[in-house]
C-alpha cells in the first residue's frame, strides 16, 4: 500500500436511521501544522493596464477520473513550511512565475468531505507585470506534466466550455471561483 493515501472504514454511524460503516481515503502525510495542501489563486495584473486582470491555470491529467483537469496550480505543504510559503514556492514550480506577495489565505477547506480528509487553503498572490504577459520557464519535479495558461479573468467560463468540448473537467474549486466572480460582475452592474 501506498504512504500517500490510506483507506479506511469507520466510524460507525449511529446518528441516521440505519447504522453503517463509514469507508473514506486518508492522506496519512499531514505535516503537523495539520493543512494538507494549498490552491493558488494567481491574480497577474498589468502595472500599466497594458492587459486584463489575469490568473494562471493548469492542465494535468488526473488518474482518479481519467481525464485532463483544468484547475489552480496547488501543492502539498511540507514540513515546517506554511501554507502562504508554500503557495509562492509552488506556483514558481509549476507556472515559473513569481509572486510578489500574498493578498489573502482562506480558512481552512475541505473539498470532498464525504470521501476524504484531506484538507487545503485557498491562498491568493499578487504577481504584477509591467507590460507584456509572457510565460516564464516552469521548474518541475521529476514526474510532473503540467501545462500552465494564462487566462483574462473575464473569458475563463468561455475557456472552460472551450475545455469541455475537448473531453477535459474543471475542477469545483476553479468553477465556483469563476462563478462567485461572474456574479460578482452581475451584482455589481444591477447596483449602477
Amino acid at each position: 500500500m501506498s504512504n500517500v493515501a490510506r483507506w479506511n472504514t469507520g466510524p460507525l454511524i449511529s446518528d441516521v436511521p440505519t447504522q453503517r460503516l463509514w469507508e473514506f481515503a486518508e492522506r496519512p502525510t499531514r505535516p503537523s501544522g495539520g493543512i494538507d495542501a494549498v490552491a493558488i489563486l494567481a491574480l497577474l495584473r498589468s502595472e500599466s493596464g497594458a492587459f486584463e486582470p489575469s490568473t494562471i491555470i493548469i492542465e494535468q491529467y488526473r488518474p482518479p477520473v481519467d481525464r485532463y483537469v483544468i484547475e489552480l496550480p496547488a501543492g502539498l505543504i511540507s514540513e515546517g513550511e506554511t501554507p502562504e510559503e508554500t503557495a509562492i514556492r509552488e506556483l514558481e514550480e509549476e507556472t515559473g512565475f513569481k509572486a510578489s506577495g500574498v493578498i489573502q489565505s482562506s480558512p481552512l477547506l475541505v473539498s470532498d468531505p464525504g470521501m476524504t480528509n484531506a484538507n487545503m487553503k485557498l491562498v491568493t498572490v499578487d504577481v504584477p507585470f509591467p507590460e507584456k504577459l509572457e510565460m516564464p520557464a516552469q521548474k518541475l519535479d521529476p514526474g510532473e506534466f503540467i501545462t500552465a495558461r494564462i487566462v483574462e479573468l473575464s473569458k475563463l467560463r468561455a475557456e472552460f466550455q472551450e475545455y469541455e468540448k475537448k473531453g477535459y473537467v474543471i475542477d469545483a474549486k476553479l468553477d465556483h471561483f469563476v462563478s462567485g466572480f461572474e456574479l460578482a460582475g452581475k451584482l455589481n452592474r444591477s447596483k449602477q
